[in-house]
């Protein structure tokens, strides 16, 4: 998908921008040398939690990676379009390529944006052993078809078409389908900058 490989140019040239190794970026960021090196090489899209914390290390919104066009007005996104955009698979642990989220953005034209919204496309991942992450910010998630199942911290939440939860992506997350499942949602991610 063409849109996984923006994000790895994006950081790329954003970091060598800065005049940073990919060590310094490690350093503030907290993120694996390897991992940020497989991310510039469009050899993989980590899950959020990673993206945000380079983000906030380069000083840029995690939209930034997502951006196509600057608009400052008002972004309108039409439902006959969001197929025809090339959405972004992120991986939800470094070490396995679980790739079965799709992420299709709903603001990427938006200029100065501090929320991401999302329509997202969940595969079962056929695991049952997930690796939670956190982040600053907070997330909405609202289910549109299928049943999702959320665990934060040590809780699980089960979720229905039409249910949501709000939570505090700093506490440890994942977000998977439910039972084996194919599930949709609506979500939303806020990162303070």
């Amino acid at each position: 998908m063409e849109s996984n490989k923006v994000i790895g140019v994006k950081i790329k040239s954003i970091r060598e921008s800065r005049n940073l190794s990919i060590a310094e970026l490690a350093e503030r960021s907290g993120v694996d040398k390897m991992q940020i090196e497989r991310i510039e090489g469009n050899i993989e899209i980590p899950s959020l939690a990673p993206l945000i914390k380079i983000a906030r290390a380069l000083g840029v919104r995690l939209g930034t990676f997502l951006d196509d066009q600057t608009e400052l007005g008002p972004v309108v996104s039409r439902a006959k379009n969001n197929k025809d955009q090339n959405a972004i698979r992120f991986t939800n642990d470094s070490s396995v390529a679980r790739k079965h989220m799709e992420y299709h953005s709903l603001s990427q034209d938006k200029a100065g944006r501090h929320m991401e919204p999302f329509l997202i496309e969940i595969e079962p991942s056929g695991q049952n052993d997930f690796s939670l992450s956190s982040h600053e910010g907070e997330e909405f998630i609202y289910v549109l078809e299928g049943v999702v199942e959320v665990v934060y911290g040590k809780m699980k939440y089960t979720l229905e078409a039409g249910d949501s939860i709000y939570y505090d992506s700093i506490v440890a997350h994942h977000v998977h389908a439910y039972d084996g499942a194919s599930a949709k949602i609506l979500g939303v991610v806020y990162t303070p900058f």
